[in-house]
């Protein structure tokens, strides 16, 4: 089948597709047949090598989730999964190919009205917006900013905040045309990378993350009273070693950070989630942002276009 590998860290260039075995499960395991392959923050850093100190090394097959057709099962698995289209979440690698192992713990049956690519656009990054705004209590009437709203996982945030009832939601991005389409999925304030904006809300509440970086500490600043900032993500690196220091210095406003990863979400509880946003999704209650759907092979050009910032939602590779 074909794959695509890391060969070596740091740019785009240092993806490459290459032939390699079909899997077979092993016990408690499922074979995929991958329709759909979502394109994620995650896969970006772990490319670049910035996740190099968590085991992963050159040869590692990028791509956290998948959709499309059971085709075997392992040892222990319910037989009557084979010939079922599922959407499957493979951990920190293994969805960039044409066959994809799962954990059958890990995988979820897809709703009729739900296609292969709105599930992995959807997918993890619906779950983990919700989780990441219940990490930060989050609650109704507040002031929220997502940091990095274009995105998959800010998108997402976005319509869940303003779905939640938000007082204000605001936005960071590059663009005016960005900051129409965000208004559309429910922003009510439009500002700019530094969070400066003519209409810009004084303080938040709440802030999502999804960025990082060297200029995380100026959105400590931004916190009201009370104030929670929660890191959703790292696209941008690493904050600078003494971020922490812009909390100390407003000392008084009894500020709180922390990070959040959806490893710590107990599986039948990210599941519930992602049934729910689904079911929200076939409604017309929540939108899935595909920003374009590429081949497989074309991964390497889906990853420059995330470094670039050019991409809006989601991008889905198809193999």
């Amino acid at each position: 089948m074909k794959a695509v590998v890391i060969q070596s860290f740091g740019s785009p260039d240092g993806l490459a597709v290459i032939d390699t075995p079909a899997p077979v499960p092993g016990p408690g395991q499922v074979t995929i047949a991958t329709e759909a392959i979502g394109v994620g923050g995650v896969d970006a850093m772990i490319r670049r090598g910035t996740l190099a100190g968590y085991g992963i090394e050159e040869g590692h097959i990028p791509g956290s989730e998948v959709a499309g057709t059971v085709t075997a099962v392992g040892e222990g698995v319910d037989t009557s999964w084979t010939g079922k289209r599922v959407w499957a979440f493979t951990g920190r690698g293994g969805g960039y190919v044409e066959q994809a192992l799962a954990s059958a713990d890990e995988i979820l049956p897809l709703p009729t009205d739900l296609s292969v690519t709105d599930a992995v656009t959807l997918g993890s990054s619906g779950m983990v917006a919700h989780f990441a705004l219940a990490h930060a209590h989050f609650a109704f009437g507040e002031t929220v900013l997502v940091r990095g709203a274009a995105g998959s996982i800010g998108v997402m945030a976005v319509q869940l905040a303003a779905r939640g009832g938000a007082g204000a939601v605001a936005v960071t991005t590059s663009s005016a045309e960005r900051g129409d389409r965000l208004r559309a999925l429910g922003a009510t304030h439009v500002v700019d990378r530094s969070g400066a904006g003519a209409d810009a809300p004084i303080d938040y509440d709440v802030i999502l993350d999804i960025i990082s970086g060297p200029d995380m500490p100026m959105f400590l600043d931004k916190l009201a009273p009370k104030g929670r900032m929660v890191a959703a993500g790292a696209v941008a690196g690493f904050p600078p070693p003494d971020f922490g220091a812009a909390m100390l210095n407003s000392f008084l406003k009894s500020l709180s950070f922390a990070t959040f990863s959806a490893d710590t979400v107990a599986p039948a509880d990210r599941r519930a989630v992602q049934l729910d946003q689904w079911a929200a999704a076939g409604r017309g209650d929540l939108q899935a942002v595909v920003h374009e759907s590429l081949p497989l092979e074309k991964a390497a050009l889906a990853h420059r276009k995330m470094d670039e910032g050019e991409v809006f939602g989601r991008i889905v590779l198809t193999p």
